[in-house]
């Protein structure tokens, strides 16, 4: 194959492989919620630390010192195994429940509402749902959105 020419086409003939999906979170203004999940094990949990401060004539001071936690805020990459569906009348790429609950725990509190301008399955329902929020969605394909709905209901 000369350099620079494909000779066949497939995703990983023409492209690097994508190992992660951007999450967009929208808002009107700042959003009101954030709790931060914070299961990300610390490697110094339990250890004292101490702080210092540089002063602006070079010299440091003693700060404040504290004792690690065992864990520490989750950072903005999330491993999270894909969906698997099995059977006849399943969504072509279900969203996994995990991240979905993740993200809602994140970004709202019990009672407030969700909004999933894409509901495929449904997996943003359950998830809300499941962490007593209220669930608005929107979904174009009559038959995702009666497997979405028939999913949420139960």
């Amino acid at each position: 194959m000369e350099q620079g020419r494909l000779q066949r086409c497939g995703a990983l003939k023409t492209r690097y492989s994508p190992v992660f999906e951007y999450m967009f979170i929208f808002s009107k203004g700042c959003p009101k919620s954030f709790n931060p999940l914070k299961d990300r094990k610390n490697k110094h949990a339990g250890k004292t630390i101490r702080k210092t401060k540089r002063l602006a004539c070079g010299a440091t001071k003693k700060g404040k010192s504290y004792t690690s936690l065992e864990y520490g805020q989750r950072f903005n990459i999330w491993e999270v195994n894909p969906q698997r569906q099995r059977g006849e009348n399943v969504h072509p790429a279900p969203f996994p429940l995990p991240l979905a609950q993740d993200h809602i725990t994140s970004w709202s509190n019990e009672g407030d509402a969700v909004f999933d301008p894409f509901l495929g399955s449904g997996t943003t329902g359950v998830a809300a749902k499941n962490l007593d929020r209220n669930f608005i969605g929107i979904e174009k394909v009559e038959e995702y959105y009666d497997m979405a709905k028939e999913r949420i209901s139960h």
